[in-house]
């Protein structure tokens, strides 16, 4: 029986011969991806337009869920291979519609990249209560994953692709009090717990999945120029971060370290198509390799053991289905 990644185990450099200035056109270099589906979160902007660009031209045909329907339509017009469907990942009844829409054509889903995400926001929550990093950034992924289940394991051969963070580093996953109702809000910490949970997501996910052939990854990007990422974000924080000067400039060294978005994508490639991954999974990659586990002082580049933990893995998944009502059962 294939080895799972709890706890890390399997977090080492596989000696892929990519590295962090790697972009995506170099990784899928040579992989034909003609008869594969795919979806795309986010897959209208940043580091997920460069990843549906990627994956039709290499054949796949990518849907691509958006809330702004017409911008994606703009960004996404040059691009052949590509649908574009309705989806509000902060409303769980546009993820259902959504998920039941592919459902209903029947056709298999090879790649589901869970890569749409918000960071550096001010507290707020969804209808039903969740803080929007957490609902976004994770518990999205989870009802998306769940409910287009059957379309997966009709793959037979199928890869969920979770973007996750280094920032998972800010914070664990807070159980006795995720949404932040009797805590102080602190936006990174909600960021890095809804990372943990990411992570947390992936190695259980693969853990279940895999009998039916089934793999899931997550991954850090890298820190990338010219997203959006960072539009809710206030110059203080930039300061907090150590990103910027007094007068608001970002300092050389932190320039100097910034992914282009070609490269930013590249990871996420990599762990839906290289071959170099098959029969390995719940792993967390980055720079287009699997990561090696972080040290616990610092932030630092790898992954942090508490973010692979199985009680904590466990735990979430069973949190996940009350928050979110739903039984994803694998079978």
């Amino acid at each position: 029986m294939e080895q799972n990644n709890y706890q890390g185990v399997l977090q080492q450099l596989i000696g892929s011969g990519f590295d962090a200035r790697s972009t995506a056109k170099d990784v899928i270099n040579g992989i034909d991806l003609t008869g594969k589906i795919a979806i795309v979160t986010g897959g209208n902007t940043g580091i997920g337009l460069e990843t549906t660009k990627t994956l039709a031209l290499a054949g796949a045909t990518v849907i691509v869920p958006a809330r702004d329907i017409e911008k994606a339509k703009h960004n996404l017009s040059r691009i052949a291979n590509v649908e574009i469907e309705a989806m509000d990942l902060m409303n769980s009844a546009s993820i259902d519609a959504f998920a039941e829409k592919f459902l209903a054509s029947g056709r298999p889903l090879h790649l589901l990249v869970n890569n749409a995400g918000i960071m550096w926001v001010p507290l707020r929550y969804d209808s039903r209560g969740i803080e929007s990093q957490l609902a976004t950034n994770y518990l999205a992924q989870f009802q998306l994953t769940a409910r287009l289940w059957t379309a997966l394991k009709k793959a037979n051969g199928a890869r969920v692709v979770n973007v996750s963070s280094q920032g998972h580093q800010f914070g664990t996953f807070y159980f006795d009090d995720p949404n932040f109702q009797n805590r102080a809000y602190e936006t990174l910490q909600a960021y890095g717990q809804s990372k943990t949970a990411t992570n947390l997501f992936s190695v259980e996910l693969d853990n279940r999945g895999k009998a039916f052939n089934v793999r899931a990854y997550s991954l850090h990007p890298g820190s990338i120029a010219g997203t959006e990422l960072g539009r809710d974000a206030s110059l203080e924080l930039f300061q907090k971060m150590g990103f910027v000067d007094e007068a608001g400039n970002m300092l050389p060294e932190v320039l100097a370290s910034l992914k282009t978005i070609p490269q930013g994508a590249a990871t996420t490639v990599w762990c839906a198509t290289t071959p170099l991954l098959d029969g390995i999974g719940g792993v967390y990659c980055e720079d287009s390799d699997v990561a090696p586990l972080a040290a616990d002082s610092e932030i630092s580049t790898g992954v942090r053991r508490y973010s692979l933990d199985k009680d904590d893995a466990e735990r979430l998944w069973k949190w996940s289905e009350e928050i979110s009502g739903l039984s994803f059962s694998i079978n």
